[in-house]
């Protein structure tokens, strides 16, 4: 008599099982994982637009007087198929919006200029479950 060797339907079931679970939990995590990196992608593009608006608003001596312009040269240069940006010419508030490819997310950067001359930037965004740890 020979002995059969291999896996039985039931073993192989189970297993199909196994993984059809792991696959529905890792999916939807994996998913939320690549929305938060474009969000943090577009955080990371508007490096440049906060260079200009430090530049300009040494120059200027300050930020919100009155004809002063802290946007002077800002362009949508970083903007792309899912980042779209403004600044704000008296602020030099930069706004990030992301489409439904980064979540609908939008993000905030505030420039604040300290008694040292130093600018400093607070970042603000929704929704919570995208946006990077630093702007919650």
């Amino acid at each position: 008599m020979k002995n059969q060797q291999g896996f039985t339907l039931i073993e192989l079931m189970i297993v199909v099982a196994i993984i059809g679970i792991l696959a529905s939990i890792a999916l939807p995590a994996y998913q939320d994982y690549m929305v938060r990196a474009r969000v943090t992608e577009g955080l990371s593009l508007a490096s440049g637009g906060k260079a200009l608006i430090a530049e300009n608003v040494a120059d200027d001596g300050g930020i919100g007087g009155a004809g002063m312009d802290a946007c002077r040269g800002f362009n949508s240069g970083f903007a792309g198929n899912v980042v779209t940006n403004a600044c704000t010419a008296n602020t030099g508030e930069i706004l990030i919006e992301m489409n439904t490819k980064g979540g609908s997310a939008s993000l905030t950067l505030t420039p604040t200029l300290a008694s040292s001359g130093i600018i400093t930037w607070d970042c603000a965004g929704s929704p919570t479950k995208y946006v990077p740890a630093e702007c919650r």
